[in-house]
């Protein structure tokens, strides 16, 4: 019905049955579903910021890797893209944040949060690379090595396509990420 970025966990909902497939689309075009990820980001986010409005421009490389970046408002093959973002914990040089996409574009996550200035933990694309090889290395974080995105979709809302009920799904943190935040919670020196 949607899709993950390879380097992306969590909640992925997959249609069996053709009508169902269309008509979860259509709640997904509408704006009718609730998808929420857990993303940690380097820094401190600031608490007031909970939404960016940044458009984002696809393209290929010369090695033909697709990647984005974020365009002017009014420029030409920019595309609209909404990101909410509520700050979920706060770490000493790490923020644990709740993302809720309203638009779906290609890697729209990612680029949004390192146009702000906060690279996703991890994200050999968009992120920040020094930071990232500390925490592989486990040197970030004393005793814990981290060498993947941080980026989970957490949670997605839903109307059963059958039966009409609102269905909510939830997934945990994957074991990896889950010693991360309970080290970085300890108080562990980044």
């Amino acid at each position: 019905m949607h899709r993950l970025d390879k380097e992306t966990s969590g909640l992925l909902l997959i249609a069996k049955k053709r009508a169902a497939l269309v008509a979860l689309q259509d709640q997904l075009r509408q704006r009718e579903t609730g998808k929420t990820y857990a993303a940690l980001v380097v820094g401190a986010w600031p608490v007031g910021r909970k939404v960016i409005d940044v458009a984002l421009h696809k393209f290929l490389t010369a090695e033909g890797e697709r990647r984005v970046h974020a365009v002017a408002e009014d420029a030409d093959e920019g595309k609209r893209s909404i990101t909410l973002v509520r700050v979920a914990q706060t770490f000493d040089r790490y923020t644990l944040l709740d993302v809720t996409i309203k638009t779906g574009r290609t890697h729209q996550i990612r680029v949004h949060l390192t146009h702000e200035g906060h690279p996703i933990v991890g994200d050999e694309k968009y992120g920040d690379f020094a930071t990232n090889k500390a925490l592989a290395r486990g040197e970030a974080v004393p005793g814990v090595r981290f060498d993947r995105m941080f980026l989970h979709a957490r949670r997605l809302r839903f109307t059963h396509p059958g039966t009409g009920d609102a269905i909510e799904l939830v997934a945990p943190l994957p074991a990896e990420c889950g010693a991360l935040i309970h080290a970085l919670a300890r108080g562990a020196p980044p």
